[in-house]
């Protein structure tokens, strides 16, 4: 037998379960662990137990549920000097939103600070490029929510503290279903007492309808992203919403 035929793989245990031959080295061999659903994992027999464990926990981390997983930011629009300028003019209605918003308690002058947050993290995210811009959209989508939790607050000093506690915990990781559960609170309170305050009606009937017309734009500037100025007019649309909230607190 020559040193050549040596380094050759012998045909004959093609297809046995569980033998993996290694042509590079006669001296060398590898270890095949079956892990759930069939797979293989490669590892040279020297590796120690702490590698073994790290990758366990790297698989459990990378199956966690998806409420534990961060939001995938879109990085997407702000295509041209237009459209990004357009971006940043109406993220700045949050602002004065915030500067006029009532202050007669804590939990309102808290609220007022967090839609002035609002405003500054959406004109830096649209204003940014690179690779700061997907933080920045991160920032933009956690601080629309913490305003949605202030709101709620401000509303209801009633919330429960397992409610807060939670919202708190998610916040950094799950914005959007933090603002969809702080919202909706939102829209009971402001419903029952429109129904109470005749006074409430019309501006009540006013934030349904730009309620309505912010989430269709919302929708559509993720379904039709090359459409130009959708997000600029959910922004607008939202800002009415908003304003019409701050009456609300009045």
């Amino acid at each position: 037998m020559t040193p050549e035929s040596a380094l050759k793989p012998s045909k004959v245990f093609n297809g046995v379960h569980g033998v993996h031959l290694v042509p590079h080295s006669p001296f060398s061999f590898q270890e095949i662990k079956q892990q759930h659903g069939g797979d293989f994992n490669h590892s040279p027999s020297g590796n120690s137990g702490s590698s073994s464990q790290r990758v366990i926990v790297g698989e459990v981390w990378r199956q966690r549920p998806a409420c534990l997983r961060p939001i995938h930011c879109c990085i997407s629009g702000d295509r041209n000097f237009a459209e990004r300028f357009v971006n940043v003019l109406t993220s700045l209605p949050f602002i004065a939103l915030g500067i006029q918003a009532p202050r007669k308690n804590l939990n309102c002058k808290i609220y007022a600070s967090s839609l002035i947050g609002v405003g500054v993290a959406s004109s830096l995210y649209h204003a940014s490029r690179g690779k700061i811009r997907k933080y920045l959209r991160w920032a933009d989508y956690t601080m629309i929510a913490t305003a949605t939790v202030c709101l709620s607050r401000a509303l209801r000093n009633e919330n429960p503290k397992l409610l807060m506690a939670a919202s708190a915990f998610f916040l950094p990781i799950q914005p959007l279903m933090v603002s969809a559960v702080h919202t909706g609170l939102m829209e009971v309170a402001f419903a029952k007492r429109a129904f109470e305050d005749p006074e409430l009606r019309t501006v009540h009937n006013v934030h349904k309808m730009s309620s309505i017309l912010g989430g269709a734009l919302f929708v559509a500037d993720d379904l039709f992203p090359e459409t130009p100025f959708l997000h600029a007019g959910w922004h607008l649309a939202a800002a009415v919403g908003v304003g019409t909230c701050n009456k609300l607190l009045e």
